[in-house]
């Protein structure tokens, strides 16, 4: 395939660890040390190996913790308490002395959804809300945009600088990278996560989205875009405008029966027109992993 860096997990959305011997249970029935293995093979083919955590939603930690957690592990449940900080802060410095990995990814980092509680607010945020704010919680009914919004910022700050101090003070040169379903949500955009972040992700896939936060991020953060089927991108589009801008590639496909890959040959004895849905995403990122012409269509001897 030609890639340089493969994300798999640290601990999934139900909230178990993919490695043994850490803080967080493995997974129940876990034959393997999965991670560090995944760290070794990955590091023997010179490809940086990546983690990933839900920051968002951790089924585990919900059921153990109700009062803490808005009851959906379905969705985003999780309000960023101090309780829940000390807990990641263990697992993150954790996960990286332990498996080696280069880095990882965070996802669903977002406000919770709270309609299981008919948008009320659990007891434990509006301490928080508290804790942040400064001021005493003003009720679900008069809590303002604009104060939602302010709260919402230096919440997902603080939860920030919990990840961010426990990984790089665990590993300097650890990567830090995060996944955006939208870019430019106000409870994120234009914040200190962006000044600070190694990689950051546009997974709606448009470069328009990039090129209006380009100004936003450190001198040292890596933009990459985004090829899922689920966004519905021309990923001949996406790949051409990405490399003209020098702006990363990831692609990712929903697990299920079918989508072990087959040899990468196959995808390039075809033109990359022929295929359709993940396939397509797949035939156009081995091209360019490999430097290949989009129109590249390898010759059968």
């Amino acid at each position: 395939m030609g890639v340089n860096t493969i994300q798999t997990f640290i601990v999934s959305c139900n909230g178990y660890a993919w490695y043994k011997n850490g803080v967080v249970p493995e997974q129940p029935g876990l034959k393997y040390d999965f991670l560090k293995e995944m760290v070794r093979l990955g590091h023997k083919e010179g490809i940086k190996v990546m983690g990933y955590l839900c920051i968002g939603s951790n089924v585990r930690w919900g059921l153990e913790n109700p009062d803490y957690s808005y009851g959906i592990p379905a969705d985003r449940h999780i309000p960023f308490t101090q309780k829940y900080l000390s807990y990641l802060d263990t697992l993150i410095r954790d996960a990286v002395a332990i498996t080696g990995i280069d880095g990882f990814m965070i996802d669903w980092f977002y406000q919770p959804n709270r309609s299981s509680n008919n948008g009320k607010w659990l007891d434990s945020e509006k301490i928080r809300y508290e804790e942040l704010m400064k001021k005493p919680f003003p009720g679900e009914e008069n809590l303002s945009e604009l104060e939602y919004n302010e709260y919402s910022r230096k919440a997902i700050e603080a939860c920030w600088n919990v990840i961010h101090t426990a990984a790089k003070e665990t590993n300097p040169n650890c990567i830090i990278w995060l996944t955006c379903f939208d870019i430019t949500h106000p409870h994120i955009v234009n914040s200190k996560m962006f000044q600070e972040i190694d990689w950051l992700m546009n997974e709606e896939g448009d470069i328009n989205k990039i090129d209006s936060i380009k100004s936003m991020v450190g001198k040292n953060t890596r933009l990459i875009t985004c090829l899922a089927s689920w966004n519905k991108k021309d990923a001949k589009t996406v790949v051409a405008d990405a490399v003209k801008t020098g702006v990363g590639l990831y692609g990712f496909v929903k697990p299920d029966s079918t989508s072990l890959l087959p040899p990468i040959a196959q995808f390039l004895s075809q033109p990359i027109d022929s295929f359709t849905g993940d396939n397509r995403n797949i035939a156009t990122l081995a091209r360019v992993y490999n430097n290949l012409p989009l129109d590249y269509v390898k010759n059968e001897e």
